[in-house]
């Protein structure tokens, strides 16, 4: 099976890049492709698979940063750069088949140019996931009707979502004045409310039972809602909440995958109770500003159970996108 490798190592699944022509195109347009210097790791891929064979991970799942373009790019703009991403991930793969596999990226602020682009790109060669920003401009869009198509092709398909929020002002989460500033409260604080929400309106839309087989995994531990699951639970309970669950709220905690990025080795224990092994995936956030030097090395520490170990360093990712 494509992507089928032998090789040690963990596999990545919140790992981002910006192919050089992807980056010349955000140029000529007058942006940065990653919103400020650009690591040569994010484009050279030799100096990339040298950097991962150092740290022992076999894969990264290609994708976009925060800084993906969605949200100033036009629609034609927007349509070429997913062509251009997408196209350079295809090549990235067939280059290095058991190195690197890839999200798609996609146009999303037109739903039927994503599910265009979506055609496109599916069962190409290293093609596993689609990469979705979590919001735009505060807006979350990926619970609209209009959206229910692209959701339902992805379920089809079975590639699984990977949200990241988008960096940019007009994205702080709660309006550019309460998190703006050098303190980077958008990114600590903000990035974490904005998954948290996602996950809860994905739950109380009923998107996860009309979309039973959808696979969504969650950056950055899953932000603030592993540790605010059970105050929402609690306002359902009570009745307090207007939320109605056709399942036990804990179920649908384990609806979500989500990735290593916790930082602490307590915090990511208390995840993985919570979850369980089954369902974290490696994930670095590397080469963007909150990326990690040693991306096995906290759930390293936590000297789990072998078994548990390799479901999070390879196996979760490797069934998820559908490796082995």
């Amino acid at each position: 099976m494509e992507g089928k490798t032998s090789r040690a190592g963990s596999i990545d699944a919140h790992a981002h890049w910006a192919p050089e022509a992807y980056v010349r195109e955000v140029e000529k347009l007058g942006h940065k492709a990653a919103g400020g210097p650009l690591s040569p790791l994010m484009f050279d891929l030799e100096k990339r698979m040298a950097w991962m064979d150092e740290r022992n991970i076999r894969m990264h799942v290609l994708t976009l940063s925060g800084a993906m373009p969605w949200q100033w790019a036009s629609q034609d703009s927007a349509n070429t750069l997913a062509r251009i991403v997408n196209d350079a991930a295809i090549e990235a793969h067939k280059s290095f088949p058991d190195r690197f596999i890839a999200g798609v990226a996609m146009p999303m602020r037109d739903p039927s140019a994503a599910v265009k682009e979506l055609d496109r790109v599916a069962g190409k060669p290293g093609i596993r996931a689609v990469h979705l920003p979590t919001s735009v401009e505060g807006h979350d869009y990926i619970f609209e009707r209009e959206y229910l198509p692209l959701l339902a092709h992805c379920e089809e398909l079975g590639y699984p979502l990977l949200f990241h929020p988008l960096d940019g002002v007009e994205n702080h989460y709660g309006g550019p004045e309460r998190l703006a500033g050098a303190s980077f409260m958008y990114n600590t604080l903000g990035f974490p409310f904005e998954t948290a929400t996602l996950v809860v309106k994905f739950i109380s839309s009923g998107l996860l039972d009309k979309f039973p087989k959808l696979q969504i995994v969650l950056p950055h531990s899953g932000g603030c809602f592993p540790y605010i699951a059970g105050r929402i639970e609690h306002s359902i309970k009570k009745g307090v909440s207007d939320i109605k669950l056709q399942r036990p709220f804990r179920e649908y905690i384990r609806r979500f995958h989500y990735d290593t990025l916790a930082y602490y080795p307590e915090t990511l224990r208390f995840m993985i109770d919570l979850v369980g092994s089954d369902r974290v995936v490696i994930g670095t956030d590397n080469y963007a500003k909150m990326d990690v030097e040693q991306p096995n090395a906290l759930v390293e520490e936590l000297k789990l159970p072998a078994a548990d170990l390799e479901r999070i360093l390879r196996g979760n990712a490797a069934k998820l996108l559908r490796l082995s």
